[in-house]
């Protein structure tokens, strides 16, 4: 099977967050045939504004389309501010998300998890997230979900996801994903 190449997107600024150091865990994880880019442009990319979403938008964000559209998937792993997504993933998905129907976003499988020491995880975040993904018509995978909660009980003090339970669903996530990359291209092929 050919190998497949996964865009990793951190939903958090901070240096030493969960989420960073899972999509850090993605890229060490996965499956023998992906390949996960972590992208780490998040902090570049301007405020959404409609006058500057012309045939050349901010260099940040052709970045950001340009490395989605390369992708075959998505994996965003998300933190959860006051129940829904920090501002700056939304932001960045409002400039992935057009021009319309033709968006990076278009038809782009995707996984979806999250980290946070509450109890809760990241549940309102991700359900959030899947509301936005239905308006781009992305294809995001809906089992196994992977919500995190206690992180700092499942990583170390390196950032290092330790919990064995927790690897394994983020090994399957990964799968489902690769599943969901493989029958979108045997539609677009057919």
């Amino acid at each position: 099977m050919p190998e497949l190449k996964i865009l990793a997107i951190s939903g958090s600024l901070r240096s030493a967050s969960y989420n960073g150091a899972l999509v850090r865990a993605a890229q060490k994880f996965a499956p023998g045939d992906l390949t996960v880019e972590i992208y780490e442009g998040l902090r570049d990319i301007p405020l959404y504004d409609q006058d500057l979403d012309t045939a050349t938008p901010p260099a940040a964000v052709a970045d950001l389309r340009r490395r989605i559209t390369e992708a075959d998937g998505l994996f965003i792993a998300t933190p959860e501010y006051n129940y829904g997504i920090p501002g700056p993933l939304k932001n960045a998905l409002d400039w992935a998300s057009t021009p319309g129907l033709n968006s990076s976003l278009t038809r782009k499988p995707i996984a979806l998890a999250g980290a946070a020491p509450s109890n809760f995880g990241t549940v309102r975040a991700q359900l959030s997230l899947r509301q936005l993904f239905l308006w781009t018509d992305s294809q995001v995978v809906g089992k196994p979900e992977l919500q995190i909660f206690r992180a700092h009980e499942r990583f170390d003090e390196a950032g290092n996801l330790t919990d064995e339970s927790t690897i394994e669903l983020l090994r399957g996530l990964l799968d489902a994903l690769a599943a969901r990359i493989r029958d979108s291209k045997a539609v677009q092929a057919a």
